[in-house]
């Protein structure tokens, strides 16, 4: 009975994680590997892999229509200034440079596969383009970390005399952790550029006369020489 939790869980974690946000703030990898991890047949994995798809296509179809709907103004809802307005900003920038290539390409990339569906929809992508894009990059997505999980299980269970199985899939799951994070800081670190200094405006400042204090006394106003 477990198991059957187990892939509903997977296919739930999958939705909410693409459609409700969840993966703006808690990545969704982590507790696909450690479902896959769980599961006592290569059959079961196969099949938690096409539920996990399944799941992340449809939420991504509730940011799509999100976008059709409210259009721009996705910048104003709550959920996208806690994120950071800038995410959405790259993503409808993605969108208009790339199109659907965009959909498929962020997958893989924390924080900004979460809001671009919903610019897809703001930037009037056609729905075909959209949804063979989001199906592509969704059992992209699922290969990866289902595949990723039935490799740390075959791990687990050759290192089950050194440290135990539930040690080495928790080392394995705090590495996928931490791995988002660091991506999301390098995709988001990009410093702003600095504007170059007004070296003609500087050069007028220096050459100005400047203001010479009278030598008769200090409470003498300024004398312009």
């Amino acid at each position: 009975m477990h198991v059957v939790w187990s892939l509903l869980a997977g296919l739930g974690i999958a939705f909410a994680e693409s459609g409700l946000g969840i993966g703006m703030f808690l990545p969704g990898e982590t507790a696909i590997v450690v479902l896959t991890a769980t599961m006592p047949t290569w059959e079961l994995m196969l099949l938690l892999a096409g539920l996990v798809a399944v799941g992340a296509c449809a939420g991504d179809h509730v940011g799509y229509l999100l976008g059709r709907r409210y259009g721009d103004r996705l910048r104003t809802l709550r959920p996208v200034q806690r994120l950071g307005v800038e995410h959405f900003d790259r993503a409808m920038d993605l969108m208009r440079r790339r199109g659907a290539v965009a959909v498929f390409g962020t997958r893989l990339l924390p924080v900004l596969r979460t809001v671009t569906p919903a610019a897809a929809g703001a930037s009037g992508l056609s729905y075909r383009s959209f949804v063979l894009a989001s199906f592509a990059g969704s059992c992209t997505w699922a290969g990866v970390y289902v595949g990723g999980g039935s490799v740390v299980a075959v791990a687990a269970d050759a290192a089950d005399g050194l440290l135990g199985r539930a040690v080495w899939i928790g080392l394995v799951v705090a590495v996928l952790v931490v791995t988002p994070m660091l991506v999301v800081r390098v995709v988001g670190g990009v410093r702003r550029v600095v504007a170059a200094p007004d070296v003609v405006s500087a050069e007028r400042a220096i050459d100005a006369p400047r203001a010479r204090r009278s030598s008769f006394s200090p409470l003498i106003g300024e004398i312009q020489l």
